[in-house]
């Protein structure tokens, strides 16, 4: 099963975002797949403004993982786009992954063996200057019942 949202704009985004953060506990992965520029970063910083987190957000690009632990619950922020030749055990993902806090990894697709069973994944597809095609799939139980709840609100 999987939902498709259209963001006509940011405010769109925002809306998501904050959603899916009432939704999510400790040990839940989002995966955020899209292009340069589609909004992968934009919805995090709306996403962890939701969790608490007044930190400013910031690509993790360079330094591939960043922690934030001001919320009620730390929130791992990864991009795993430098990661396509070695994957994620050369930074300790599998420890992220199974830790106690929220991992979003951006560009998941080059970390894909390293998953878990349980995540919920975001296809974020630019489609004019502000809006964005979003399709949202779960796998796992996990990932099914992030789903399930954000099509009561979004589908």
């Amino acid at each position: 099963m999987a939902i498709t949202i259209n963001w006509a704009s940011e405010e769109d985004t925002s809306r998501f975002a904050t959603a899916l953060a009432t939704m999510v506990s400790a040990g839940d992965i989002i995966c955020l797949e899209g292009d340069l520029g589609a909004g992968k970063t934009t919805f995090t910083k709306y996403f962890a403004k939701a969790l608490g987190i007044e930190q400013a957000i910031k690509s993790p690009t360079y330094t591939i993982i960043r922690e934030y632990e001001e919320g009620p619950v730390p929130l791992y922020h990864m991009d795993a786009y430098r990661l396509e030749e070695t994957g994620g055990e050369s930074v300790g993902l599998e420890d992220y992954l199974n830790g106690d806090g929220i991992t979003i990894i951006e560009w998941p697709q080059y970390v894909l063996e390293n998953l878990p069973e349980d995540y919920l994944w975001i296809k974020i597809e630019s489609t004019g200057l502000t809006s964005r095609q979003v399709t949202v799939t779960g796998e796992g139980i996990t990932g099914q019942d992030l789903l399930m709840q954000l099509s009561k609100d979004f589908a």
